[in-house]
């Protein structure tokens, strides 16, 4: 467990040191794109491979504190857009996957509007916001599959206290165009299918697969403290885990997923039915 102390002091940077710094990742993003040896996933398909993998569902609308509704239903939009860029994409044997080389970049252009963006632990708002809401999807539905996860970044701020919270936090992946990716491979001989689309109020997606399921997992939280930094700030943390079984529920063995550390945007101890 961490002493106190070892979280920095988030560094406030100025408007140009942001610009030429998101210019630079973009870049250098971009590059490793263009030199990487790997097969990235192309194929797109409307006809679904036979087997569900695994399935889950988030709402679309949520009430969250001194947010306009209206960029929550704009977010609605752009994860239509986003998801049917993605729907029906087939991660074959060998091949990578990358959330962002997938959709491309949201502009105005592609319809995206603005949403809801979180800079710094703090609500703004630019164009194809929301979209995190995707990522954090697939992410949780690829730690239930024998998918590899090779790049994911955690959420740095935890902005809202939890509220219904279905499954352990830290189970996310923060996503910002184009540095900040998503991005799978598939070792295995079976070919995955990624489906996603919209419900009248929920964002869908699951795993298909041309082969059935041979393994089950179990995503458990191993650990989860709170520390109040020297500089005054408190950071919520966790350990998060895998648990495999076969198909017959016998356990297999455990295995480490991530570490979280986030700055907390509130008072850790709330009073009650706040």
């Amino acid at each position: 467990m961490p002493i106190l102390g070892t979280i920095p002091k988030p560094i406030e940077r100025s408007r140009w040191r942001t610009w030429l710094g998101i210019a630079y990742y973009r870049l250098r993003r971009r590059l490793e794109w263009m030199r990487s040896r790997s097969s990235y996933a192309s194929t797109q398909s409307s006809t679904e491979l036979p087997y569900v993998i695994f399935t889950h569902r988030t709402p679309l609308l949520r009430q969250l504190k001194d947010v306009d509704m209206r960029l929550q239903h704009n977010k609605v939009v752009n994860l239509r857009i986003a998801g049917e860029r993605l729907n029906g994409i087939v991660l074959k044997p060998g091949e990578a996957w990358s959330y962002w080389k997938a959709i491309g970049k949201p502009t105005r252009r592609k319809g995206y509007l603005d949403g809801m963006v979180l800079h710094k632990g703090k609500v703004r708002t630019g164009v194809g916001g929301g979209l995190c809401q995707l990522s954090n999807l697939i992410y949780w539905l690829s730690l239930h599959t024998s998918l590899q996860v090779t790049e994911r970044y955690r959420h740095g701020y935890d902005v809202f206290p939890d509220a219904g919270r279905s499954q352990p936090f830290g189970t996310g992946a923060t996503c910002f165009y184009n540095y900040l990716d998503l991005q799978l491979y598939n070792p295995t001989e079976a070919a995955y299918q990624l489906r996603v689309y919209l419900t009248e109020d929920e964002l869908v997606g699951e795993w298909r697969s041309d082969q059935p399921v041979r393994y089950r997992y179990e995503i458990v939280e191993k650990k989860h403290w709170f520390t109040q930094e020297l500089w005054g700030g408190y950071v919520r943390h966790n350990i998060i885990f895998r648990n495999q079984y076969n198909t017959s529920g016998e356990w297999i063995g455990e295995e480490w997923i991530a570490e979280n550390h986030a700055l907390m945007m509130y008072e850790p101890c709330l009073p009650s039915g706040s």
